[in-house]
């Protein structure tokens, strides 16, 4: 019989290991338990109570498991388009209706929908893709496409059903398309591009005109490429594409767009200056007190890069200037500029003007303190409200992509005159 092994004194410990997976599947499993009791005890409530709890802690078993946390990825498919200028009647018939609405800022432009202008309208839209289009008078286009995918990577298509639209593209994405129908042909543009397109259906006359950058047009089997300036024109029975070199517009220096023209008195002379353009006879200059030059207050046609003009009244005023070559062949419009004559009042009459700008997508708010019953005018139009302490605040109109000139002004009943002018930029 062996020995009997005697046990040393002293306090002896044993160790069970107990993980936490196993606590939480003991758990989970009195858990289940109750839940089976109170499903039979108490079956309606405890479901809601049930799905409930479920909600909150499935993320939690997904993340051990390794599925949560996941960024979505970047949003594709089709976008909206939006408005940064109404000016006149502006029409908009969306795909899913047949009634036309009137253009307003807040709503989306989608993939179907058309946009109208009437003798006196003007609309400026803004893409997916930052290109912008500016739609003239008695114009209609039709949105065919504005979309993104995964690899942000953009796709805009207008069609031009009739009238004038002039475009300039964004720094597009390598793989991105931005593109214009007119007529059966279509342009294609690349990036930090500008052109202009014509569609007169009634005059079968159909033109697309680069001004910047790089371009295509395809019709049919036949493919152009356009540098700037370069022109392409067609009639609907026309085999070919005719192409051609155009005159450039010249740049407009001063009054500079936006600007306010401060006069004293009855002394209301203006100086109109613009760059030279070679190889030409002349220039068409056109000063208008609205956008679409419906009227004009000065329509002539000059030798040389500058005019001066005494007389106008004050008020917010328009003007361009187109070149001419020999045979009177004008190029197309320069930059509309905005200028703004105000009467000033003698130099020792003060004003304060204080203002702060905070940027809110494509708005800007200005708020600002000037003296009371003062007049303040932002680019030219009016603050609807100036508070008794002289304090105001105004939103812009939604400004388009790149850069904007603010300018505000206040002036009070004495001709005391103050001015602050601010560029930004939306990106």
């Amino acid at each position: 019989m062996p020995p009997i092994k005697q046990q040393q004194p002293g306090i002896h410990i044993q160790w069970t290991t107990i993980t936490y997976r196993s606590v939480l599947l003991a758990i989970l499993a009195l858990v289940a338990l109750v839940g089976v009791v109170m499903y039979f005890a108490f079956p309606e409530p405890t479901k809601a109570g049930m799905d409930k709890v479920g909600s909150w802690i499935s993320p939690i078993i997904d993340k051990w498991a390794g599925k949560a946390d996941k960024k979505p990825g970047p949003k594709a498919g089709q976008q909206d388009a939006h408005f940064t200028n109404i000016d006149g009647t502006v029409k908009v018939k969306k795909a899913n209706s047949n009634s036309w609405v009137t253009a307003d800022y807040s709503l989306p432009l989608e993939k179907g929908d058309i946009i109208r202008t009437d003798s006196e309208g003007i609309a400026k839209i803004v893409f997916a893709d930052g290109t912008n289009y500016t739609v003239k008078q008695d114009s209609l286009i039709v949105v065919e496409e504005n979309s993104t995918n995964a690899a942000q990577q953009t796709q805009v298509a207008v069609q031009v059903t009739t009238g004038t639209v002039d475009l300039t593209t964004a720094n597009l994405a390598a793989g991105s398309k931005s593109q214009v129908t007119v007529a059966g042909a279509t342009a294609v543009f690349g990036p930090q591009s500008a052109a202009q397109v014509k569609n007169d259906a009634r005059a079968d006359s159909h033109e697309i005109m680069l001004t910047k950058g790089s371009g295509e047009v395809k019709r049919g089997t036949e493919t152009v490429q356009l540098g700037s300036y370069e022109k392409v024109a067609f009639k609907n029975d026309s085999q070919f594409m005719s192409k051609s070199k155009e005159i450039g517009p010249p740049t407009l220096i001063t009054p500079a767009n936006m600007m306010p023209l401060f006069v004293s008195g009855k002394q209301t002379n203006v100086n109109f200056s613009w760059t030279p353009v070679d190889n030409v006879s002349g220039y068409h200059i056109r000063i208008s007190k609205n956008p679409y030059f419906s009227s004009t207050v000065l329509d002539r046609r000059v030798s040389s890069t500058d005019v001066a003009l005494n007389g106008l009244p004050e008020g917010a005023y328009y003007w361009v200037v187109t070149a001419m070559d020999g045979k009177g062949k004008e190029s197309i419009e320069s930059e509309k500029n905005r200028f703004t004559v105000i009467p000033k009042g003698s130099a020792d009459v003060q004003l304060p003007l204080e203002i702060e700008f905070q940027q809110q997508a494509h708005i800007i708010i200005i708020q600002g303190k000037t003296e009371p019953a003062a007049r303040v005018m932002v680019n030219g139009q009016e603050v609807p409200t100036v508070q008794e302490d002289g304090s105001f605040i105004y939103y812009t109109p939604p400004l388009p992509t790149g850069e904007s000139v603010i300018t505000v002004t206040a002036q009070n009943a004495k001709g005391g005159v103050a001015t602050q002018t601010k560029r930004v930029i939306i990106q």
